[in-house]
């Protein structure tokens, strides 16, 4: 790759072209993929179809290493040091906690060549993670798809219009966001410093919502509904596009109504078939009381008995 050779951030500044003209890509990549999880081979298949090669891959397990073969056909499978040594763009696609040891272990090595791209996919970390790799002279770059993935060929298409946290040195935004959009996704620039509260928000909302739907979908099923799925589908589905659309005012409920008395027998009949998630109720309409006193839905008195009534262990 003639562009990774020489003098830094400013030689890549329009790395890609225009992404639309087939005939305007003067850099297309050797791309190397560190973890084969769920998102690195997606991510790999997406550059892929974009016009780069993906020319090495790494993978632990059966299950990551049957994932590369199915979205990354012919793509050898070796270390990740021999991955960075095939590659230009490397895509490091571990769990946050694996990646700073990563990080560390390949530049310590030697792995790292001056002018290669980095790219985590972490949406706790920023560049400040990939500091060893700066440091040997790599390009760094934060690069968080906001999807859940499946590890199959269907992260393909949800990728198309996917919102990526995108983290980088100033200079080397344009290439960060050129990348994204090549992959079909749609760039949201996140501060270093706020890449913490941005994934905070994220794994609060996306994570805690498959439990609480999984609860509501085991508490259908005790109920004796045969299709819970196909009772809550739209329901939660017009309840999450009013809240994304309209927030706390959103809020409707036993609770946005100060109706103590109904909050009271959702407490006993949890209490009674499932104490775990009489927990999560509680957790989430204490919550939620406090949210409709600040918007207004509710009065004081109101929140002070629902709270009242949260606060009850008897029951």
């Amino acid at each position: 790759m003639s562009s990774s050779e020489g003098d830094g951030f400013g030689v890549l500044a329009d790395p890609f072209g225009d992404p639309a003209d087939p005939g305007n890509r003067p850099a297309r990549l050797a791309v190397g993929v560190v973890g084969t999880g769920r998102v690195g081979p997606a991510m790999g298949a997406a550059l892929q179809l974009a016009g780069h090669r993906v020319v090495a891959a790494s993978g632990v397990s059966a299950t990551s290493k049957r994932r590369a073969e199915a979205l990354l056909p012919g793509v050898r499978l070796v270390s990740p040091p021999q991955v960075l040594a095939a590659a230009d763009l490397v895509l490091l696609t571990v769990p946050d906690d694996v990646l700073p040891e990563l990080v560390a272990g390949l530049a310590g090595t030697g792995a790292v060549r001056p002018g290669q791209i980095v790219v985590h996919t972490s949406g706790a970390h920023g560049v400040a993670v990939l500091a060893p790799a700066a440091e040997a002279g790599a390009l760094p770059l934060a690069l968080h798809p906001a999807m859940t993935f499946t590890g199959t060929s269907v992260d393909l298409a949800r990728l198309a219009g996917c919102p990526f946290g995108v983290t980088a040195p100033q200079e080397l935004r344009p290439v960060a966001e050129a990348l994204v959009v090549e992959m079909g996704g749609e760039p949201e620039w996140v501060p270093e410093e706020q890449r913490a509260r941005y994934h905070t928000a994220l794994a609060h909302g996306a994570n805690h919502l498959v439990t609480l739907v999984s609860q509501s979908l085991e508490l259908l099923r005790t109920a004796g509904v045969a299709e819970p799925g196909r009772l809550l589908g739209p329901l939660l589905g017009a309840a999450l596009d009013n809240s994304l659309r309209s927030g706390d005012a959103a809020l409707t409920g036993p609770v946005a109504r100060g109706d103590v008395g109904t909050v009271r027998r959702h407490l006993g009949e949890l209490g009674t078939v499932a104490p775990d998630i009489g927990q999560s109720y509680r957790a989430m309409a204490r919550a939620t009381a406090q949210r409709a006193l600040r918007n207004g839905t509710i009065d004081e008195a109101s929140a002070a008995a629902l709270l009242d009534v949260l606060n009850e262990e008897s029951i």
